[in-house]
């Protein structure tokens, strides 16, 4: 086992190609000693702290659920509950926490809050979701097409939806894995030019019609109309993203043995009918409980390197 350096995973470009695959592999080998019941704790006597400003269901139960399956345990902090929600500086809060710790998961709202958090711990930082990125459920996704249908190079994901952090997660990892990324938003919701690097823009191509879109692709992913945080723009959202439902003529059009992904919780009859969401394209289920295990890959591998 070598010994890795503090590594924070802030955005999925945080790691190289190299380290993806590694903790992609690790990921099924982990998930593969869950499903044996055999005992595997490398992270014994560490602990998680785990923040968070945004609410949570699958992000605290994998992240808890996985640190203790690897030995470990999870401290829960919830901002409203703590110092950090009565005004305490973000750098004062990392310094103290990250002494008392092994590493730490947050969960909030714009991604230099968790930056400036990481740039003043001693420990690594995950981000469990910014409004900027969410690279935790682009991971478990990524393992999610390997595990049913092998490699995701030079294939196509279509996401149908606005421009939010996952969809900037999936051009991170699309540059990343040699994949291409089509998108698909209704005028006014398009991706922000200066959130895609010039290096990354040639595994790009955006569409003005969703179908046109998904025609091809090997995996078609949605997320709700209105994330976290936008909620004042329900109404307007739901107007103008009435196209963009991902329907079963959608999947069609996509490639025969394409799958649908959705990071959840869904709305049926929103952005996706319930005849895909529930239909045999769909792994929705097996994505959400991959959270888990690649993010035990993930923390095992940040605090003790590669096995």
């Amino acid at each position: 086992m070598s010994q890795a350096p503090i590594k924070h995973y802030l955005k999925f470009d945080d790691l190289t190609r190299d380290e993806v695959v590694y903790v992609l592999e690790r990921a099924g080998i982990l998930k593969a000693k869950f499903k044996n019941y055999e005992k595997w704790h490398p992270l014994h006597d560490r602990t998680l702290a785990m923040i968070f400003e945004k609410s949570s269901t699958r992000t605290r139960l994998s992240f808890e659920a996985g640190v203790h399956q690897l030995g470990g345990h999870a401290v829960f902090l919830n901002t409203r509950d703590s110092q950090l929600g009565r005004g305490e500086p973000i750098e004062d809060s990392a310094e103290v926490i990250s002494r008392m710790v092994d590493i730490i998961m947050i969960r909030t709202f714009g991604q230099d809050i968790i930056e400036r958090f990481a740039k003043h711990s001693r420990v690594p930082v995950i981000n469990g979701l910014t409004n900027e990125y969410h690279p935790c459920q682009v991971l478990a996704d990524i393992f999610t097409y390997i595990e049913h249908r092998g490699p995701i190079a030079g294939k196509i994901v279509a996401w149908i939806g606005d421009a939010n952090n996952m969809s900037y997660t999936w051009i991170q990892a699309a540059e990343s894995l040699g994949f291409t990324f089509h998108f698909s938003a209704p005028v006014g919701y398009q991706l922000d030019p200066a959130m895609v690097s010039p290096s990354a823009q040639p595994y790009v191509k955006v569409f003005e019609d969703p179908m046109q879109a998904a025609a091809g692709a090997h995996l078609v992913t949605t997320d709700v109309w209105t994330s976290m945080g936008f909620e004042a723009e329900n109404e307007a959202r739901l107007r103008a993203f009435k196209n963009w439902m991902v329907t079963t003529d959608m999947m069609a059009l996509a490639d025969p043995q394409a799958l649908f992904m959705h990071c959840l919780p869904a709305h049926r009859g929103e952005e996706v009918q319930a005849e895909v969401i529930d239909g045999p394209q769909s792994v929705v289920w097996d994505e959400a409980e991959n959270r888990l295990h690649v993010q035990k890959a993930l923390m095992e591998y940040l605090l003790c390197g590669r096995f």
